[in-house]
């Protein structure tokens, strides 16, 4: 059963529109709200199996209850120094960043339209949502400095909504696991002004919000399809797995606003390193500072919520073969 796009999209829009006009909040209410949004256990005593009525309420209640009611039009984007403004702009990341989340609101949303199920359905729909926010803080970032992107394409819906759905939320996954730790290294380099930092913040949590739906989703969808179904379904997720490892050593071209063709690497969150820190971090480095800034973002969510597993796996696998001490974990510690 398909239910309509755009009367989804409206009426929840309508919703959450309404919960964030009129008001600025204080300090004491946006420190509440980020704390909501990284803490969050189920009140269900026992286990959560995938597939289960508990499991999925847990996973749609967690969704709602750590929404982080963020406005992108009141917020402060703090005036940069020369030196800062043009390390923010010399980023090639923009024009994909802005183009990704318009794509990413739009696939969650026509899969949403997709689903029977009303809460799963509410929840990426709720998902989708929150990805057009994510477009709308980057574009008024790029307003707020000056950022001159390619023109945008047309967002069209797609013809296969659980294929987009499915590239989507794995590329997700991939992206947020550097991205956490790029993150903070650009923190701890003092690259960027704390400020700035702390104004994305809230964005970069809610990537891992949606990362942990989309693993849980995953789960739930293939103990509830018929068995017949799960050899199709387990060969496209292969597939889509083929598909980004072939788009990440690529390259992308665009033009930018003045009609010049631009090449953009679609691997910036590993080789964004150089751009955020001026100081010679190591592949192994790198890797660890992620791994230990991807458990610190899940650390605060219910234990029987399952996580996004293949890029963490694939980074302690690879790390094992880099004889080097974990200098990463000696700073954490410290």
């Amino acid at each position: 059963m398909s239910h309509s796009l755009s009367d989804l999209e409206a009426r929840l829009s309508g919703s959450l529109d309404d919960n964030l006009a009129g008001r600025l909040p204080d300090a004491a209410t946006v420190a509440a709200a980020d704390a909501r949004a990284r803490h969050w256990i189920s009140p269900h005593q026992g286990p959560l199996k995938p597939g289960s009525p508990e499991h999925k309420q847990a996973v749609c209640r967690m969704f709602e209850e750590t929404f982080n009611p963020y406005k992108p039009s009141v917020i402060p984007w703090p005036k940069l120094e020369p030196e800062a403004l043009a390390r923010i702009t010399s980023l090639p990341i923009w024009d994909i960043a802005v183009q990704t989340e318009g794509k990413a609101r739009l696939r969650m949303s026509a899969y949403a339209a997709t689903i029977d199920d009303p809460e799963m359905r509410e929840t990426i729909a709720r998902n989708g949502w929150e990805e057009n926010r994510h477009k709308e803080v980057l574009s008024r970032l790029v307003e707020a400095y000056g950022i001159q992107l390619a023109p945008e394409p047309e967002y069209v819906p797609p013809r296969d909504p659980e294929w987009a759905y499915l590239v989507t939320g794995f590329s997700e996954c991939v992206d947020s696991f550097f991205a956490f730790g790029l993150f903070e290294m650009a923190r701890r380099s003092g690259f960027f002004p704390q400020e700035l930092t702390d104004t994305f913040e809230p964005v970069i949590q809610e990537e891992c919000r949606h990362i942990l739906l989309f693993a849980n989703w995953l789960a739930w969808h293939r103990a509830t399809m018929p068995w017949w179904k799960r050899p199709w379904f387990e060969l496209r997720v292969l597939a889509v797995w083929v598909f980004l490892g072939w788009e990440r050593i690529g390259l992308a071209k665009t033009v930018d606003g003045e009609g010049r063709e631009r090449t953009q690497d679609n691997n910036f969150t590993v080789t964004g390193a150089k751009a955020v820190s001026a100081e010679d971090y190591s592949l192994a480095d790198i890797i660890d500072l992620c791994l230990i800034e991807n458990d610190r973002r899940f650390a605060g969510y219910d234990p029987r919520l399952l996580r996004p597993t293949t890029m963490p796996a694939l980074a302690r696998f690879a790390r094992w073969f880099m004889r080097k001490p974990n200098r990463m974990a000696q700073q954490a510690r410290a």
